[in-house]
């Protein structure tokens, strides 16, 4: 009787060890589930590689070729005084004169180019006769004006005189537009002019620095 007793409680014991082990197996086959966003201690934990984006419109630098100044500007007639010195002498009936016109402003200004002349009745009155031809001898070159600073051109005036066919008519002076400006200035001079357009008294040369 003994004899089965053990014999029976060892069949139980072997039962019981089997489906332990078999519970074992079973349980070290499943994935154990990780926490996202947790390492193991004594790492650090992994960091996403930085990503170069492009910079928004508010965060795009500024081109500097469009905020810069541009140079000086032209003079103008409103910053400009009007001068001339006959000094030069005249040859064939002709008088040889130096125009220049004088940076009166407080900003440097760029003279360039051939000047408008006119020979006029008054400081507001009409031209008389044909305005100045331009004499191209010189060429043209870039005068910048420092506040106070003058160009010079050349201007020559050939007496009215000469030129049996001319309509005399007294002039006051000589109406002066500035290049590339449509105010003018008037320099008082008195002179007799030709009325009639097909005669040329006046030649100027370009402007050059005084």
């Amino acid at each position: 009787m003994t004899s089965q007793r053990i014999s029976q409680g060892f069949l139980i014991t072997t039962a019981v060890a089997a489906a332990a082990m078999m519970l074992t197996a079973c349980g070290s086959g499943q994935a154990q589930p990780q926490s996202q966003g947790t390492t193991a201690p004594g790492t650090e934990s992994a960091k996403p590689a930085p990503t170069s984006a492009a910079p928004s419109a508010s965060q795009a630098p500024t081109s500097l070729a469009t905020t810069g100044p541009t140079g000086p500007s032209r003079c103008k007639a409103a910053t400009l005084s009007a001068a001339t010195d006959a000094t030069g002498g005249g040859a064939a009936g002709s008088v040889y004169m130096t125009l220049t016109l004088t940076n009166t402003g407080t900003e440097p200004c760029l003279l360039k180019g051939y000047p408008g002349v006119s020979l006029t009745a008054d400081a507001n009155g009409a031209p008389i006769g044909a305005p100045a031809k331009r004499d191209e001898s010189t060429p043209v070159a870039e005068v910048l004006l420092a506040p106070g600073q003058g160009g010079k051109a050349v201007l020559r005036y050939t007496h009215a005189e000469n030129y049996t066919d001319c309509a005399l008519t007294p002039a006051a002076g000589y109406r002066i537009y500035p290049p590339e400006d449509t105010a003018s200035l008037f320099l008082p001079q008195p002179t007799q002019a030709c009325g009639n357009a097909g005669i040329e008294l006046l030649t100027i040369g370009a402007f050059q620095a005084a």
